[in-house]
């Protein structure tokens, strides 16, 4: 369990910042994991009898509870995974845009379909919800990540029990604590510390109707493995290696800004981080002399410094995976552009790692086809758009990708062309909560977000009623 570790069935967190002891949680027993579930089984029935416009205050209030809360929540996120401690509370703010944007739509997402009339029947299709949600939720962006899954789960009227990551085991007590506080009925939405085995166990017990997954590729397979036979649904959002492609008429400090950004925010600890980018030949050198000035720049060093730009990753094996793939690439023929003496604390064990902009790189290396979730950044030069088309698919992973252009209509025509489930232009790593959130390949299936995520959480049941004359 990374940064933890379950000696007397106790969940412990190790802060990056310091590798101390952040928090002790104990894990949940079989008597507890059993009783919780019996109790949202129960309590959903009465949960999917109260009117969706009870459920949309309810929420709403919890989400109150957490915008207010926000610094302490900040700290925490920090304390716990690392991120500087001046980007956390960005977070609740994304977390309130997201939530209340599902809030507002849920009317609509809901609604029963009409059918044309047809003589003496009356025929309609309501959106019925699923019953138990069991939604399994990762550390690198604790409460985005979770709360894409709990509200539409929860006005969709269903019942809600949250498995946090071990790294954040408090972002889970604290949503708890929010829709407590908002007035849920007891039982609507709970949570568990569970083991890996005890989460396997639910998942294969019968207890749950639908799992939402977001994870590693490894983790998302072991998902499907304990469903099997079980006949629930499954929404998976999974890793990536989103790849970027600057054409030739990008606005190119415009391009080299977002990129760098979307590659290094949150020390590139994101399922949508820009991992592999692609610049045309007549612009690349210039591309790479902007970029490393740009990197150069950022401030590695405690997350809880107001100047830190850039903190550690989540743990020192995290960080030593991106090192031993970054040196990987270097021996096969790649070429560092980052001075690691140039950002303190960066040594082989330790969470905190230098940022790294490899050019002389190719799909033979592991840092541009093999996830890499750090600071550490591969550029290929390419010759046309049909070189970087090619590449830019040439991937086990479908979450993202983007193209910088000043050509919308021809950037659009590329985008056509790629296999990702979300396609930008002249932006990168950012979720809008009005469009589906989805991955093909192994970056998973399912969506969230928008009217659609709506869809995973609900089943259709169709009515069907002859009027006799």
């Amino acid at each position: 369990m990374s940064g933890t570790n379950s000696v007397n069935a106790e969940i412990t967190v190790i802060s990056p910042i310091n590798n101390d002891v952040y928090i002790t949680r104990p894990f949940a027993s079989p008597t507890h994991i059993t009783a919780s579930f019996k109790q949202a089984k129960l309590s959903q029935k009465q949960w999917q009898a109260t009117p969706l416009a009870e459920r949309k205050i309810l929420c709403s209030k919890a989400i109150d509870w957490l915008v207010t809360n926000k610094y302490q929540l900040a700290e925490e996120i920090t304390w716990m995974m690392g991120r500087p401690i001046q980007y956390s509370q960005g977070e609740i703010a994304g977390l309130e845009e997201r939530a209340r944007h599902m809030i507002a739509i849920s009317d609509d997402a809901l609604a029963t379909i009409e059918l044309p009339e047809k003589p003496h029947f009356t025929r309609y299709i309501k959106r019925v919800p699923l019953g138990t949600v069991f939604i399994v939720a990762p550390w690198n962006y604790p409460y985005l990540t979770a709360i894409n899954s709990i509200i539409p789960a929860l006005l969709s009227g269903n019942s809600v029990v949250l498995k946090h990551s071990v790294q954040t085991p408090l972002c889970a007590e604290r949503l708890f604590q929010a829709f407590t506080e908002a007035g849920l009925p007891e039982g609507v939405f709970q949570y568990l510390h569970l083991t890996h085995q005890d989460t396997e166990h639910v998942i294969s017990s019968g207890y749950i109707n639908h799992v939402a997954f977001t994870g590693s590729v490894k983790g998302g397979k072991a998902i499907e493995q304990f469903t099997a036979g079980h006949l629930i649904s499954v929404g998976l959002e999974l890793g990536g290696k989103d790849p970027a492609y600057v054409r030739s008429d990008a606005n190119l400090q415009d391009a080299v800004d977002t990129i760098i950004d979307g590659a290094f925010f949150n020390s590139g600890q994101s399922c949508c981080s820009i991992e592999r980018a692609y610049v045309h030949s007549s612009i690349y050198d210039a591309f790479i002399e902007k970029a490393v000035l740009l990197i150069n720049q950022y401030q590695l060093g405690r997350s809880d410094n107001l100047n830190t730009t850039l903190g550690p990753l989540v743990n020192g094996k995290a960080a030593d995976f991106v090192r031993e793939q970054t040196q990987e690439a270097i021996q096969q023929g790649a070429k560092p552009h980052i001075d690691e003496h140039h950002f303190t604390n960066n040594q082989a064990g330790s969470a905190y790692l230098a940022p790294q902009l490899l050019t002389n790189v190719n799909h033979t290396m592991r840092i541009m086809t093999e996830e890499t979730f750090g600071p550490a950044l591969g550029i290929q030069k390419v010759e046309s758009d049909q070189e970087a088309i090619i590449l830019m698919n040439d991937s086990d992973f479908g979450l993202t990708a983007c193209i910088f252009t000043q050509d919308i209509d021809k950037g659009i025509h590329l985008g056509d062309q790629l296999e990702t489930g979300t396609f930008f232009i002249n932006r990168c790593d950012y979720l809008d909560p009005a469009l589906a959130w989805a991955g093909i390949k192994q970056s998973g299936r399912g969506c969230t977000l928008s009217s659609i995520g709506f869809e995973q959480l609900t089943r259709p049941k169709s009515y069907h009623v002859k009027h006799l004359i």
